[in-house]
């Protein structure tokens, strides 16, 4: 089996082609290469028993979404993408990287002739404002902001181009990453996975909305385990509706200290630094709060236990089991 991930630099990417190393097999197939690739280069694994293959390049421009389905990819994981807070405030390079790209990689594979199992990442930003309490599977996709708009075109786009029999492709609407390893980027959601990481590592965090505020998060770790049984589940248990919104953990920010506290101490909270920011709020305030994931619940993927499960697992995973004095 030949897999590919797009966005292999990220830190998801990252985490997902490790997990593929380590297991040597996808779906209880072999995997027999891997291609990684990304405007920056990947680091490949370390341990694989297979190669890899480390790709750069810009992926909407010409050509390149032929390069990378060359080789017939068995599976594609799609999870290049530029994050929120950069495509809403440069629409351009939002529309290009999100949108531009996902068409040509799609047309590309049609071209090829070959028909591979796309994980295409989404998101739960596809969802906007006015909400209920919890967000059922049926509910319509009315985006308020640009990234939502785009991969809610890149979900029609998947789901077409699988009924027409190009590809078959598995659309999957992540909640927030928290708490993401790393320094910090642009995404408007940023701040969630910030309020945790810089402090247990010693830093100062500046926290721009209130304690009431309310989002669905998942691990990094529930993250590739969403990834993997996208590519591996069958078909026919999805039927024509090909994009599903991932099981998570709603909690408050209030609530996401309150777990902090639990783990690190009072210490650790006091690095956290209020300061409002009229831009993420407003943001933030069109997201969706809370979901009823039920359907893909019943499709055997497995979210967080809790906010504290979260927090003890990136102290794990990037801290050594060792937390900042």
């Amino acid at each position: 089996m030949k897999v590919v991930i797009l966005g292999g630099a990220g830190m998801v990417g990252r985490k997902l082609a490790e997990r593929l190393a380590r297991d040597g097999e996808l779906g209880g197939k072999a995997i027999s290469a891997l291609t990684l690739y990304d405007v920056v280069p990947a680091t490949a694994p370390a341990g694989a028993r297979f190669p890899v293959e480390v790709m750069t390049g810009d992926l909407p421009a010409a050509g390149e979404c032929e390069r990378i389905v060359a080789g017939r990819p068995d599976v594609v994981f799609h999870l290049a993408a530029i994050v929120s807070g950069e495509a809403e405030q440069d629409f351009d390079k939002g529309y290009r990287i999100n949108l531009e790209g996902t068409q040509r990689l799609l047309a590309a594979i049609r071209a090829a002739g070959i028909h591979p199992r796309v994980v295409f990442t989404s998101s739960i930003a596809v969802f906007g404002a006015p909400f209920p309490e919890a967000i059922p599977d049926e509910y319509f996709t009315t985006p308020l902001t640009s990234y939502g708009t785009q991969k809610a075109i890149g979900e029609l786009l998947l789901a077409d181009y699988t009924r027409k029999g190009f590809l078959d492709g598995v659309g999957i609407r992540l909640p927030t990453i928290c708490v993401r390893p790393g320094k910090p980027n642009k995404a408007a959601s940023g701040f969630f996975s910030n309020i945790i990481r810089e402090p247990l590592a010693g830093h100062e965090a500046v926290l721009p909305v209130s304690d009431d505020v309310m989002h669905w998060h998942a691990s990094p770790r529930a993250a590739v385990g969403f990834l993997l049984r996208a590519a591996t589940i069958e078909g026919d248990a999805l039927g024509p509706r090909r994009n599903l919104t991932m099981p998570g953990l709603a909690v408050t920010v209030g609530e996401q200290v309150a777990a902090l506290r639990a783990v690190a101490g009072d210490a650790v909270v006091a690095r956290i630094r209020r300061e409002p920011d009229a831009f993420i709020q407003g943001i933030v305030a069109g997201w969706p709060r809370r979901f009823d994931a039920r359907r893909s619940l019943a499709l055997g993927f497995e979210p967080d236990a809790s906010f504290e499960a979260i927090i003890r697992a990136h102290v794990e995973d990037e801290l050594g089991g060792k937390i900042a004095a």
